[in-house]
């Protein structure tokens, strides 16, 4: 039986998700799918639109066979621990043979050779690197030369296709390149047996916010979502499943969930004892007044952040870490939690096929499988439980003890 592993947050899942899961089976050949998924929170500092729970089942009825939580430890992190908490979880399970990853690129030859590079820094490189960072360079171009220079003496230019710096910067610069990078450097500190592959992502940017394809973008459709007009709109840039669960929800009136809605709450942690913004990863000394201060002179997330960010702290940067200090990361130490493998896997749901790989899983995974909440909680899960009682301030179909609650959704 072949497996295969994806990385996804599906926030929410639209039709490139879908091709991605149809590629990746045409790619791999697998006869089993497992989608490791975000839950309430994602890599770029917000809040899932819609509740894990129902994000899973979309999963489910696109052709995933069993998803299994990414712990917000990762979720909620830079490309670097996102991918690798992400790896290192689908490594331990014991039975998957490949990982697959949209990328812009679309060749994971280069992915390849670029990761083995930043994670083994042979002397090329490093010379490459400190010549262009002696002549004043940023980091991103030195590391760009590097590369190049260590190609260049290699041979590998012609071979990988690859013209000038600027086109390298180019792939170097671009979101999905840096997460396909970062998952083959996780393959490569783990040792791992699992074969990597990518497909060129199609349609619209991550960051386009108009409905303008077949593949929207996920930040067009959420976007969407905020303006509570007639959900009819987006039938043709979602799959049916999911087109017909967002018209149930909003017809409901559930409350599709935002990053603004996180604000008051900051706020209020800002201007009360217990809270420590210096305690989370990244946090900088000089950055955490600046963050303050951008808090409590502003009344709303983006003023806030434009305030806070500058060239070396990106907004994306400043929306995460205000993410983390909602959530609570402050209470714990992240800062080495995240270098760690990821320490269990906690199904959210799962079909026929996907429960019959769960025996497999149990009798070859070197960490535990949870299907409810143990006795004995493990750190990274105290915070994963953390997440969810955050995000249930803001989402008010969410109870605070869901993780308690809610068994592993099952799509017969």
């Amino acid at each position: 039986m072949k497996i295969a592993g994806i990385v996804v947050e599906y926030n929410p899942l639209h039709n490139g998700h879908v091709y991605h899961i149809n590629k990746t089976k045409e790619l791999t050949n697998c006869d089993v799918l497992i989608a490791v998924m975000s839950g309430s929170f994602n890599q770029r500092g917000i809040p899932s639109v819609i509740d894990k729970w129902n994000k899973a089942l979309s999963a489910l009825h696109n052709g995933v066979d069993l998803v299994i939580e990414l712990p917000v430890l990762y979720s909620l992190s830079s490309a670097e621990f996102f991918s690798f908490g992400a790896v290192s979880l689908l490594d331990s399970l014991g039975v998957v043979d490949s990982i697959c990853f949209g990328s812009e690129h679309g060749d994971v030859s280069l992915l390849k050779e670029i990761a083995h590079i930043l994670n083994e820094e042979p002397e090329e490189f490093k010379i490459g690197l400190r010549d262009k960072l002696k002549e004043g360079a940023v980091y991103p171009k030195a590391r760009t030369h590097g590369i190049m220079n260590y190609l260049n003496a290699k041979s590998l230019l012609s071979t990988l296709d690859i013209e000038n710096s600027s086109q390298l910067e180019d792939i170097l610069n671009s979101p999905n390149n840096i997460l396909g990078i970062e998952y083959i450097k996780a393959l490569l500190k783990l040792n791992s047996n699992m074969k990597p592959f990518t497909l060129k992502r199609e349609g619209a940017s991550y960051n386009s916010d108009e409905l303008n394809s077949i593949f929207s973008s996920a930040t067009s459709i959420r976007k969407f979502l905020k303006s509570r007009n007639s959900i009819d709109t987006l039938s043709s840039h979602l799959p049916t499943q999911v087109y017909e669960l967002l018209k149930t929800l909003h017809a409901s009136n559930y409350p599709f969930t935002f990053y603004e809605e996180m604000f008051p709450y900051i706020k209020y942690k800002s201007l009360v004892e217990g809270g420590d913004i210096t305690k989370i990863p990244d946090v900088s000394e000089g950055l955490d007044s600046k963050i303050i201060k951008g808090i409590l002179q502003n009344n709303c997330y983006d003023t806030a952040i434009d305030f806070i960010k500058s060239k070396r702290y990106t907004y994306t940067r400043i929306s995460r870490l205000l993410c983390q200090y909602f959530v609570g990361f402050d209470s714990f130490d992240t800062e080495t939690l995240r270098t760690l493998p990821c320490p269990y896997a906690r199904v959210l749901g799962f079909n026929e096929k996907g429960k019959s790989v769960l025996k497999s899983i149990k009798d070859n995974s070197s960490i535990p499988l949870y299907s409810k909440i143990p006795k004995e909680l493990s750190t990274t899960l105290k915070l994963d439980l953390q997440s969810t009682k955050a995000y249930s301030l803001i989402n008010s179909r969410v109870n605070h003890n869901d993780d308690y609650l809610i068994s592993p959704l099952i799509l017969k």
